[in-house]
């Protein structure tokens, strides 16, 4: 998927983008989504993300704590948010609706 806005820089439109995924909260050059899941569902996200993230060529960092499961994605060197990565967000809440079934 890739949508273009003449009028608009490319910031603009991948932050409009991240309006539309709910539960994503970003924090600098980083988005952050945790989400409550069991073990089962946790290892069912984390094969489907793999293979989204690979075929994008993105490492998300995925950790889990106690019944909570953290997705990172993005920079820490504060090189910008790409499309892939917004891409793959939305990837990730498809794979989290197939998976917990909301």
């Amino acid at each position: 998927m890739r949508v273009l806005f003449n009028s608009r820089s490319k910031h603009d439109y991948l932050s409009d983008a991240l309006t539309l995924l709910s539960g994503w909260t970003r924090e600098g050059e980083q988005i952050r989504r945790i989400l409550v899941l069991d073990d089962t569902q946790h290892a069912a996200l984390t094969e489907r993300v793999a293979v989204v993230a690979d075929a994008l060529r993105l490492r998300p960092e995925i950790s889990r704590r106690a019944d909570r499961t953290q997705i990172r994605l993005g920079h820490d060197d504060g090189e910008p948010l790409t499309e892939g990565e917004v891409l793959l967000a939305a990837r990730i809440e498809d794979a989290v609706r197939a998976v917990t079934g909301r």
